[in-house]
Formats: structure tokens, C-alpha cells, sequence
């Protein structure tokens, strides 16, 4: 059977791509949040196993209880990062659908992470939030208020 080849996430979204260098150190910067002691899990292989591996895990939801919890956050931008930390980007839309069977979704300021598994369902995925997520999501909110403002400046002729 051929594969489709279907787009990362929604066309026009994409903002920006990471190079590889810069994928493994937006790795390393989220490893510093969700793991920052890389004790326990095996994050060599899967990410994702922070939330859900075996050992001492992220504090985390999964499957539908994650899901809902994903549907209620906004940022500014998201971030994508496939498990392999090779390819990374940022989108302007919340990504539902992602061709990606591993990977994680964050703002960039690490309020909040979904986790996508190849084992959604049965482990997956995953739903955490920063230490500080609620300052940092009030954060997110002021920066999206402040861009609705200037773009209906603009639509009102405002420079």
C-alpha cells in the first residue's frame, strides 16, 4: 500500500522552520523543564516517555482527559518538535492533525506541552503543564490580547 503524503499541519500555518541545530536545542531547552534531572524515563528513544515511560514521570494527563486540556490553551505561536530533534517549527494555529506519530506541542515559552505518541490511545497522549504554567499562560493570553489590538488598530487605519 502507497503512502500519502499528507502536510505537517494545516497549509499557510507554518511561520518558521528550525534547523537540526536549532531542533536539538529547543530539545534541550524543554528536556530542561519536563526533565531537567534525565533520571528515570528513557528519553533517548521517545520524549514523549517523560509523561508516560517507565520510572518517575512528569506529572501529566492522558488520552481524552489530555485532549480537553490541549482544546483550552492558546499561545501566541505553537512550537512542534518531532521526537526524532531533527525537525522543528512554528505554527500560528493550534495543530489538531500533525503527520508526525511522535512529537510534542508547546508555546514557546514552555507553558504547557501536548505529547503525540505512535501509542495514542493506549499510552497517549499526553497533557503537562510548567511549574509556573499559570503566570505563564496569562503570559501567552496578554501577548494574544496585545496582537488582537494592534491588527484592529490597523483594520481601523491606524499605523
Amino acid at each position: 500500500m502507497a503512502q500519502v503524503e499528507r502536510p505537517l499541519v494545516e497549509p499557510g500555518s507554518v511561520l518558521r522552520t528550525f534547523t537540526e541545530a536549532e531542533a536539538a536545542a529547543l530539545t534541550e531547552d524543554w528536556l530542561g523543564v519536563f526533565r531537567p534531572n534525565r533520571e528515570g524515563s528513557n528519553v533517548r528513544r521517545y520524549l514523549w516517555h517523560v509523561f508516560g515511560g517507565l520510572g518517575d514521570n512528569y506529572a501529566s494527563c492522558s488520552g481524552d482527559a489530555a485532549l480537553a486540556a490541549y482544546a483550552q490553551r492558546e499561545a501566541p505561536e505553537y512550537l512542534v518538535l518531532s521526537n526524532d530533534r531533527r525537525l522543528a517549527f512554528a505554527t500560528d494555529r493550534r495543530p489538531e492533525r500533525i503527520a508526525l506519530s511522535d512529537c510534542l506541542v508547546f508555546p514557546p515559552n514552555f507553558a504547557w506541552t501536548m505529547a503525540f505518541t505512535h501509542e495514542d490511545g493506549w499510552l497517549g497522549p499526553f497533557f503537562a503543564t510548567h511549574p509556573d504554567g499559570a503566570r505563564l499562560d496569562a503570559a501567552n493570553l496578554a501577548q494574544i490580547r496585545k496582537r488582537r489590538e494592534v491588527a484592529m488598530a490597523k483594520a481601523k487605519g491606524w499605523r
